[in-house]
């Protein structure tokens, strides 16, 4: 397979994976009840949007095959264990919270097996810097579903979901 191909793929993977991401933060948003979380994870997906979009552009600059225009059969598998599991733990903060970033441990390996490939340089400033951008997201939902675990079990022991929902804001 010839070097240019090669590269098309490892970005096509990317692209699967920021689609994957883009939706399934769009369904998470969704799921929440948290204002400020839901903006978060809206936020989110339109980074994933606009990351995939990107690499995109980079993918038709590189000629012969079209990009990935949707995400990946596992993406959707997992998008589906999303929608079951905020159904039935009834939009459950910090069940969202552990799928997002089970999502996001997905992509970080995604990005660093892409950052090992050969990339141009130009290809690969875009790919660590986003990298760079979805490390930082995931780190911060993994920050977030900690805080939440810990303050649900506060707020069912002490009664107060108000005092979950303070205790999320000022992590953000």
């Amino acid at each position: 397979m010839t070097q240019r191909k090669e590269t098309v793929l490892v970005v096509n993977n990317l692209i699967e994976t920021l689609k994957d991401g883009q939706e399934g933060f769009k369904q998470a948003a969704e799921g929440v009840k948290d204002p400020q979380l839901k903006s978060l994870l809206s936020e989110y997906s339109r980074q994933r949007s606009r990351f995939a979009s990107e690499l995109q552009s980079q993918a038709q600059s590189l000629g012969g095959l079209e990009p990935e225009e949707s995400g990946s059969t596992a993406g959707a598998l997992h998008r589906t264990w999303i929608n079951l599991k905020s159904a039935v733990t009834s939009g459950d903060d910090h069940a969202i919270l552990a799928e997002c970033e089970r999502g996001e441990d997905s992509a970080v390996k995604e990005y660093e097996k892409a950052l090992k490939d050969n990339l141009s340089p130009s290809l690969r400033d875009i790919v660590a810097r986003q990298y760079s951008e979805v490390k930082s997201a995931h780190d911060r939902i993994r920050k977030l579903r900690d805080a939440s675990k810990t303050t649900t079990q506060s707020a069912t022991s002490n009664g107060s979901a108000a005092r979950r929902r303070k205790h999320l804001r000022f992590i953000s």
